[in-house]
């Protein structure tokens, strides 16, 4: 936020939202008074997490979403939301969302046991190379993925912007 923001106000801004938004996202998959089962589908969720990325800026409806419809646990949810802000954040860092012409789709497809989720950006600053992914965030989401979902994350640096594939087995999604 303190890259993007003009000044502090902006700033402070910026995380009230990103903080809603995890919030609204943890809301969702509560259990409901009285019922069994949780509240949240998946594109519902993925929607919520990346509202604040496509508020507030002149080109509308920059980010897309379209996944099978599915739902998610407790537990899947808030790995989901930990790696999704770390995408997001570093589009915003470094990638499409960074530029104000920039698109991000995320789509998903089943694949025999697995849920495969692409987060394709379009429009960003050029890549000239490919980053060393040793931060920390890269780390946390790159063993959250293993660990919760048996699953993974594949990165493909196009010029035209990153890829950035999520393979999840299905089972997992609703713990």
């Amino acid at each position: 936020s303190s890259r993007s923001a003009e000044n502090v106000t902006g700033m402070t801004n910026d995380l009230v939202e990103r903080l809603t938004a995890l919030g609204r996202a943890h809301d969702l998959v509560r259990p409901l008074p009285g019922e069994e089962g949780k509240a949240a589908l998946f594109g519902d969720l993925l929607s919520i997490l990346l509202a604040p990325y496509d508020e507030g800026t002149a080109y509308v409806d920059r980010i897309r979403v379209a996944v099978p419809r599915m739902g998610v646990g407790e537990a899947a949810a808030t790995t989901l939301a930990m790696v999704i802000h770390e995408l997001a954040t570093n589009s915003v860092k470094y990638g499409a969302l960074s530029s104000g012409q920039g698109t991000l789709d995320v789509s998903g497809a089943l694949d025999g046991e697995y849920l495969a989720v692409t987060w394709a950006e379009d429009g960003g600053p050029p890549i000239t190379a490919e980053p060393e992914m040793r931060g920390f965030g890269s780390q946390m989401i790159a063993r959250s993925m293993a660990r919760q979902f048996a699953g993974g994350l594949t990165y493909e640096w196009q010029p035209s912007g990153l890829v950035v594939t999520m393979r999840m087995r299905q089972d997992r999604l609703a713990d």
